[in-house]
């Protein structure tokens, strides 16, 4: 991700379809998405991504290295205007990256328990559902568990040869 990324991914992001997964639901300012880059984009063990389809960028992606060790988080949001089928190409892509290029050990998501669509997503790339955090993320209204998953790069080997099939 580059700084001329900022303004395709902040409309993403603010797009209600989209806003209504995150666990801070407010319109995000250019001013408050700005300072979010300078400090994200030079931090150690973190690493933006905008993925891209046929040349167009379609999905954004931020994965974060816990405590410089091979183990990280992820978390990604897509266009609006995505395809059918590009969050399961954006997590082929990224367990790709994560586990050839950068060589980690684990990566660990989170999803709100009525984002169904990303749960499915997490099962379907084989992840591990770890844990579920029962009434864990309070919006405002109502609280809300949150299902945790990882998936080690053993795992993302066996999955990728059987995807690959």
């Amino acid at each position: 991700m580059q700084a001329d990324d900022l303004d395709n991914v902040r409309e993403w992001r603010n797009h209600p379809d989209v806003r209504r997964y995150m666990y801070t639901q407010h319109e995000i300012s250019p001013d408050e998405h700005h300072q979010w880059f300078m400090r994200a984009s030079q931090a150690p063990g973190t690493h933006l991504l905008i993925f891209e389809q046929n040349g167009v960028a379609c999905g954004f992606v931020n994965i974060t290295q816990v405590k410089q060790g091979p183990i990280a988080d992820w978390s990604f949001h897509l266009a609006p205007f995505a395809q059918k089928g590009t969050g399961f190409q954006l997590g082929c892509a990224v367990l790709g990256h994560v586990f050839d290029h950068l060589t980690l050990h684990k990566l660990c998501g989170e999803a709100l328990a009525f984002n169904e669509r990303s749960i499915r997503l997490h099962r379907r790339l084989s992840f591990y559902q770890e844990g579920l955090l029962r009434d864990q993320h309070f919006d405002g209204v109502r609280y809300h568990d949150v299902h945790r998953f990882g998936i080690l790069a053993s795992d993302w080997l066996k999955a990728r040869e059987a995807l690959a099939q």
